[in-house]
């Protein structure tokens, strides 16, 4: 898979960002380019115009890791950029063999993952995978996102959801700051998992049906899921600010268990407790 088109607008991106002020470069008249140009990059990072020119066109096939650290502090990556770049790098080497003709088989959430997502109950808690797609989750998981599970049309899956359903941005009380935390951690998984045709699909998907995410992901912003405070707005119980951990499985299989909490003596425990009552009379009436 080619992957020029995404190196090329990324590092240009970056580039654009930084103005000649940021980086201590002196200015002289009037400037006709946003950012950096090409040939003050290169000698942040101490190349050549010619060979950063190269870059920046798209070709990273073969570069050493001491550029990579050039261009990390030239450009004032941070440490997801930086990875991301090295994502990047790595998908322009030599293509993998072919793939098997034998059906590939997916990874499945592990009995004692589910185990342990089920054994916090009070707790919103689920296991997602790297296309952002909820695999499993305890019953206040489920009540928590209640909305995107009645929704067929979002698939269980929260980039979906937040572009696609229509209650999506009074849910979330910053909408735009978790959308492009979602399109940024999509875009991270694009350039580690560059032959994902699942997760392409999903890229294309979303491009085309949603105008905001177009855009978002036009502005090559990367982002990793670790912990946060997320403040939602749900139908049942109202306001909620919990604190949110995602914590990625250390198997490789690129899921991550991620789990929303209050802190005691809190409006949001109160909330969650409610919200756990009323999962729970649901579920006796499903029952029945």
């Amino acid at each position: 898979m080619d992957n020029r088109d995404a190196v090329s607008a990324f590092l240009r991106s970056r580039r654009e960002r930084i103005t000649p002020e940021q980086a201590g470069l002196p200015t002289y008249g009037q400037r006709r380019v946003s950012g950096l140009r090409r040939g003050e990059v290169a000698a942040l990072a101490g190349v050549s115009v010619e060979y950063y020119t190269r870059l920046e066109r798209g070709s990273l096939r073969g570069v050493s890791d001491s550029v990579l650290d050039a261009l990390t502090q030239a450009l004032r990556l941070d440490a997801t950029e930086r990875m991301y770049l090295d994502d990047l790098a790595r998908a322009a080497g030599p293509a993998p063999r072919a793939r098997s003709r034998q059906r590939e088989v997916r990874p499945t959430v592990r009995p004692s993952v589910a185990r342990i997502v089920e054994g916090m109950p009070g707790m919103a808690a689920y296991v997602m995978n790297n296309r952002l797609d909820v695999l499993a989750a305890n019953p206040l998981g489920r009540a928590l996102y209640s909305q995107m599970f009645a929704d067929s049309t979002c698939g269980v899956n929260v980039a979906r959801f937040a572009f696609f359903h229509p209650a999506a941005r009074q849910f979330y009380a910053d909408w735009e700051r978790m959308a492009r935390f979602a399109v940024g951690a999509l875009r991270v998984e694009a350039g580690k998992n560059p032959y994902d045709q699942e997760l392409s699909n999903l890229i294309g998907e979303l491009s085309t049906r949603s105008d905001a995410f177009r855009v978002m992901w036009g502005s090559h912003d990367v982002h990793v899921f670790r912990m946060s405070t997320k403040r939602l707005n749900h139908p049942l119980v109202g306001d909620l600010e919990l604190d949110q951990e995602t914590m990625s499985l250390p198997d490789g299989s690129g899921m991550s268990v991620v789990v929303y909490s209050a802190p005691s003596d809190t409006a949001a425990e109160d909330g969650l407790k409610l919200l756990a009552s009323w999962s729970a009379t649901t579920g006796q009436e499903q029952d029945a």
